[in-house]
Order: structure tokens, then sequence, then C-alpha cells
């Protein structure tokens, strides 16, 4: 395994930068997930990392090594796509062995490295077919077990759960997660899926638009969010936010009449973000319920009131509200985050 290290890492194409000097550490045998909307250079990242994209400047090192002008094929990584990318001619025990084979690995040793990958993806039922008869979890299984053979110090995810439906892909986090505790490899992962990045990583690196907003644990990036982007995109469902004024230095909400604020700064326009799990309903109020999730354990009511507010509520007591009824709000000030509305940073 191997630290990873990024110094003002920037990407070009053309006169066009999509990634603008980014400063990243990865620990020995650290799980980090890049996670952020579309567009927003994670994937690019991640090839920069591997090999597969130039670095325009800045410097990539793997372990002690300076790899930001090394080839792909020589920086120790082993990269895990989303297509899978097997060879559909060859049998699962074929394509987890067909890299070493292509370096002229002798035979008794890839068959040794494919029977330990095999063993702890419990793949060995499948050693003899080929990719068409196995389901996306199988091929997915099978793509990382290609990797392991290779045996690299960091392995690269590029969204490997996203073509699986909701059964496979928690089966999978299970089985990244187990892996990741019996390899002890360091592990970079890109997802938009922020579940994944929660439930999986040991550090996430949130970005938007080609820049690093913030980096940290799960729990750091949802308890103590740097700004309003990390508060609303990490978090499902995601954070509740409603506009404040200051009038006559006391904090306001024309969305939320009846609802006292304390004064912040003196800022003139704020904004509030609260987690739809803070919030409590009162039997009567302006709020109109417009929709119910029923989940089975937690239902999810969708609020819409005065000025175009729109709430999500997390609700957990057996009396749900019904349909197009009104509904008040209690609100702890404890449970509130305040941000500037205009550089969206935390107040």
């Amino acid at each position: 395994m191997a630290k990873v290290q990024l110094t003002n890492a920037i990407k070009k194409y053309g006169n066009i930068e999509v990634i603008h000097g980014i400063d990243l550490d990865i620990d020995h045998g650290e799980f980090c997930v890049f996670v952020g909307p579309s567009g927003c250079g994670k994937s690019t990242l991640l090839r920069m990392i591997s090999g597969l994209e130039n670095t325009t400047s800045g410097e990539i090192h793997i372990g002690d090594n300076n790899v930001t002008n090394i080839d792909a094929s020589d920086r120790g990584v082993a990269m895990v796509f989303q297509s899978y990318a097997l060879y559909p001619h060859m049998t699962v025990r074929e394509n987890m062995g067909f890299g070493l084979k292509m370096n002229k690995t002798p035979k008794n040793e890839i068959d040794a490295k494919v029977k330990k990958a095999t063993d702890i993806l419990k793949l060995e039922p499948y050693l003899d077919r080929k990719p068409k008869a196995l389901s996306g979890g199988q091929r997915q299984r099978v793509a990382i077990g290609r990797a392991i053979v290779r045996g690299p110090e960091v392995f690269l995810f590029d969204e490997p759960l996203s073509n699986l439906d909701a059964e496979l892909r928690l089966e999978m986090r299970v089985e990244l997660a187990r892996l990741h505790k019996e390899l002890g490899t360091t592990m970079i992962y890109v997802t938009h899926d922020q579940v994944e990045a929660m439930t999986l990583a040991d550090k996430i690196v949130v970005l938007n638009d080609g820049i690093v907003e913030q980096v940290g644990t799960p729990m750091e990036l949802y308890t103590n969010p740097k700004n309003r982007f990390v508060a609303g995109f990490i978090g499902s469902p995601a954070m509740n936010f409603f506009k404040l004024v200051n009038k006559n230095n006391k904090l306001v909400s024309d969305q939320l009449p009846d609802i006292a604020f304390k004064k912040v700064n003196d800022s003139k326009n704020i904004t509030a973000g609260i987690r739809p799990n803070d919030i409590k309903l009162k039997k009567s109020g302006n709020m109109n319920v417009d929709l119910i999730e029923e989940l089975g354990g937690v239902t999810y009511l969708y609020l819409s009131g005065h000025d175009n507010l729109k709430l999500v509520v997390e609700h957990r007591d057996k009396n749900i509200p019904k349909l197009n009824s009104k509904v008040g709000l209690k609100i702890k000030e404890d449970d509130l985050l305040y941000f500037d509305t205009e550089s969206g940073k935390r107040i």
C-alpha cells in the first residue's frame, strides 16, 4: 500500500482549466472517496492519478515516487471501471490472469494469484464461465479480481456500482468494505452516490467545478460543513435551506414568520439550513403536506409554505399527517446552520 499526494495539480483541455490546483494527501491504507455532482471533475482527477489523463502542471506522488510523467502501466495502480471492461470471449479465469499473461508472468505465478483473488471474492464457481453467463454483480467482482491479481499499491474505482440495481449495490458495498479491510490497500473511489461515500469512506473529498470544497471524515462533513454546497450535498435527503434577513438587529424569515432566530452577525442576507431529521411537526400551522413517502421505518414529508418555501421532514411518529393537510414546525436553535447567502460560506 502507498500514500498518494497531489500538489497543485492542474488539468487543462486547451485553454480550458477543469482541475484547479488541487492539493490532497491520501494516507497509506485509506479508503478515500471523491464525491460531487456530474461534471465536477472527480473522474478526471482519478484518471490523472491513474495516468490515463496527463497532468498539465503540478505533481502527483504515489509512495515515494513522483509519477506525474510516468506511464499508467508503471504507476503501481489498478483501475476498476463502471463498464467492467471484461473480454467477452474469455472465461473468468482467463480474464483475471490476462494482464499478467501479457507481461509474460510464469503460469504457476498467474495461477497462484488468480486463486488468491478467487478465494477473496468467492469466485470459484464461476471460473470457467464467460462474462455473458454472469450477473452484473458477478462481473464487477471479476473486474475487481483482475485488479487484485495485479497486486497494485493503489486501487482506483470509477463509479463501479452505478450499473447495478439497488440490492446489488448494497451487496457490493459490503463486499468492497470487507475487501478493503482484508487487503489494507489504499483505495480511491469515485461516486456521485453519497450513500456509497458515507458508508465506505475513511475520508471524503467533496469536489465542485474542479476545486476541493472540503475534505474530512463522513461525519465531519455531515455535522460541520464549511459551506452551503457541502451542507446541501452531504446527507440524504438533502439539508433544507430558507432565507433570513437582518431587520433591526434581529434575524427574521418571511418564509417562517413564527420562528425566532438568534442574531449571528451583521450580514444582511443569511441562509439557514436544517437537516430533515431535526425538524419536528406541530398539529397546526401554515405548511402544506404536498407528498408523503412511507418507507416502512421512516416517512418523508414534502412540505410547502409561504414565499415558495420547500422543506423535507423525516417523520418517525406512527401518526402521519394526511396529504394536503396543514402542519406547523418545531425547530431548535442548536440544530440550525447559518451561511452567508452571497458567498455560501459558513457563518
